[in-house]
């Protein structure tokens, strides 16, 4: 049989082997470090057999697919603990997730963190035993009479409602069986770096109309190092989350009155605006148009559109006269429309239509995090409309903008490209062009990247961008969608050079994505120390005693009319309060003023860069922070004085 590897080559066995087996051959460390297998795009066990000519990846714990399969052997692992522990639990589901796995549980017990110590030696003496995985089928009767007799009531229902021919596999790791499709590790032995981290509530099947389980939440990593690294990292993004950071730094606020709608705050409004004129600024330079599209349309738009279809479960709607209406999810049926309010011609083509949308998505209660997720947000979008010859140089376009936005904050980033999901629309066609052109833009560009098959836009292919933070998270922030769906049903048209109707191709992209969720982000990455040119306040000025005052208003008069954003600290105060005061603030740059700096014209610098500045000339300090101001510039932090 032949067997194409992840890189294309092709190697040749003479007989079936499995996909351990495969992995041994190449290499003895890959197969190591092996977690599961993936063939011609499926995942799963080291120990399925290959009996035919086939692609074949091995997935270790750098892979995504790998990764999974090791974080789903931790969650058994769990459900055994538990079991042997507190055997009167029934169990749930166990899946892995993005930063490790839960699982739900049923109990009369109440569990508390004080329980994870108990669970976690278990944990580790089921690592120790070795258990081998070991996957078996059944029948679905016997499977259902299997935990019936388990009193696992939750299993049942699950195989209850599985189609009548599914394969309903099991895996059993010593006497612990549980109903699963896997993939999973061959062994328990690998799994021994790993922390039980919190609990929290959880409806059976996410309905709150069912019971509410308790959910344990986990994760794991092949090394104790990176475990740690981890942990540690989540103690930093504690200190850093922006919820805490905007309140005290007087950005933003949410009210009961309100969950899920951000407030912005006097300040919080300057960073913002702040931020929206780079955004404009670019935009304007790549030939892009700004417009504005009504918040709420009926629904024979969003029917048309196809979002009444596919995502009316996320949209907040109302009655007018007698008439169906939606609060727009999305831009982009606003911009089609747009499109439509007058003839093109091919030579008017690229037409770059930019929108920074307010919209409004129903979020379930529990999911609402901050300005992370929220109910209203605004969309910096732009809709692209285009001959096909075009695809490729606009998609190119839009890829060096975000590029530039990114470096512009420090992040480094990698791209996903996402090909079409099952709940879908369109020909088949239409999708292979689509996303090839995604795909050979990435490709003339040496750009690296992974495919994410199926998770695609219901109208279309897209390539998404996931940034890194400070300390190492990734975000899922700008996104390129090419859209061959909303042309052909809205029919819109452009006259072609041969004096013909044709129908543009559309691009979908935003850069910052939503603009709320870009300033968490921002606020986290930064830890609230803004780069001055975002900073809220870029300058706060100290007098000594209230004796200066008045100097102080003259240096801020001074500050202001150069287009500084400054304030004066006028508080009867000691000048060391003040100043840990304004550093608490995160404020770039300190100037402390008194009889010297009067008598001198001048002001004591303290900044966040470089700690004491010493005396300057108010007109060259002035210079100094516009310059940084206009190059936008990242300046380096001086380590903490604290």
């Amino acid at each position: 049989m032949k067997i194409t590897l992840k890189d294309g080559s092709v190697k040749e066995y003479v007989s079936s082997m499995t996909v351990l087996d495969i992995a041994k051959d190449l290499s003895e460390g890959l197969a190591r470090v092996a977690c599961a297998g993936e063939i011609d795009g499926e995942r799963v066990d080291l120990r399925t057999v290959v009996d035919r000519d086939c692609a074949v990846s091995i997935l270790t714990f750098d892979d995504k697919g790998g990764k999974d399969a090791f974080r789903h052997t931790a969650s058994h692992i769990l459900a055994q603990a538990v079991k042997r522990l507190y055997p009167d639990v029934q169990l749930a589901i166990g899946p892995s997730v993005d930063d490790g796995f839960y699982y739900d549980i049923d109990s009369e017990r109440t569990f508390t963190t004080d329980d994870f110590e108990a669970i976690e030696a278990e944990m580790k003496k089921i690592v120790k035993e070795n258990l081998p995985l070991e996957r078996f089928e059944l029948p679905r009767a016997e499977a259902i009479e299997f935990f019936k007799k388990q009193n696992e009531a939750y299993k049942v229902e699950l195989i209850e409602d599985l189609p009548e021919d599914a394969i309903i596999s099991l895996y059993k790791q010593g006497e612990f069986t549980d109903l699963c499709a896997g993939p999973h590790l061959m062994s328990t032995k690998q799994v021994k770096a790993f922390k039980l981290m919190k609990l929290a509530g959880a409806y059976w099947r996410g309905n709150e109309n069912n019971k509410m389980l308790t959910r344990i939440y986990g994760t794991a990593f092949t090394k104790n190092a990176d475990l740690e690294a981890y942990v540690t990292m989540l103690e930093e993004a504690k200190k850093r989350d922006h919820r805490r950071i905007g309140k005290e730094l007087g950005l933003f606020m949410f009210r009961d009155e309100g969950p899920g709608f951000p407030f912005f705050l006097p300040k919080g409004m300057l960073l913002k605006n702040t931020l929206m004129q780079y955004w404009r600024e670019i935009h304007e330079r790549e030939g892009y148009v700004e417009i504005s599209t009504p918040i709420m349309l009926n629904r024979r738009l969003w029917e048309t559109s196809g979002h009444w279809d596919h995502y009316q479960e996320n949209m907040y709607t109302t009655v007018i006269d007698e008439e169906d209406f939606a609060i727009k999810p999305m831009n982009c049926p606003g911009g089609v429309m747009v499109y439509q309010s007058q003839p093109h011609s091919y030579r008017e083509l690229p037409l770059r239509l930019a929108e920074v949308g307010l919209v409004h998505r129903h979020e379930k209660s529990g999911a609402l995090h901050g300005l992370m997720r929220v109910r209203c947000f605004n969309q910096d979008d732009a809709h692209i409309f285009m001959t096909p010859e075009q695809i490729r140089e606009e998609i190119k376009g839009v890829v060096r903008l975000i590029d530039e936005v990114y470096q512009l904050f420090g992040f480094q980033y990698f791209i996903e490209l996402s090909t079409r999901p099952e709940d879908s629309m369109g020909s088949d066609e239409d999708w292979e062009l689509a996303t090839d052109g995604l795909r050979g833009a990435l490709d003339e560009m040496g750009l690296d990247y992974v495919v994410n098959e199926g998770d695609g836009a219901f109208y279309g292919p897209k390539i998404d961008f996931h940034l890194v933070d400070a300390i190492g998270r990734s975000w899922q922030c700008g996104t390129i969608q090419l859209d061959f769906q909303l042309p052909q049903r809205f029919e819109v048209e452009y006259i072609g050079a041969d004096g013909e109707a044709h129908r543009p191709i559309m691009i979908h992209r935003v850069c910052f994505g939503s603009i709320e969720r870009f300033i968490g982000i921002l606020t986290e990455h930064f830890a609230g120390k803004f780069p001055t040119w975002l900073a809220p306040v870029q300058v706060k000025i100290l007098p000594i005693s209230d004796k200066y005052f008045d100097y102080g208003k003259k240096v801020l008069a001074d500050l202001k009319a150069a287009g500084i954003r400054c304030e004066l600290d006028e508080r009867a105060e000691k000048i060391g309060y003040k100043i840990r005061e304004a550093r608490n603030e995160r404020i770039p740059y300190m100037l402390i003023v008194g009889q010297k700096e009067e008598e001198t014209a001048t002001v004591s610098v303290r900044s966040r860069f470089e700690g004491e500045e010493g005396a300057k000339d108010i007109a060259a300090f002035i210079a100094q922070v516009k310059e940084e101001i206009a190059t936008r510039a990242l300046r380096e932090e001086k380590a903490s004085e604290e």
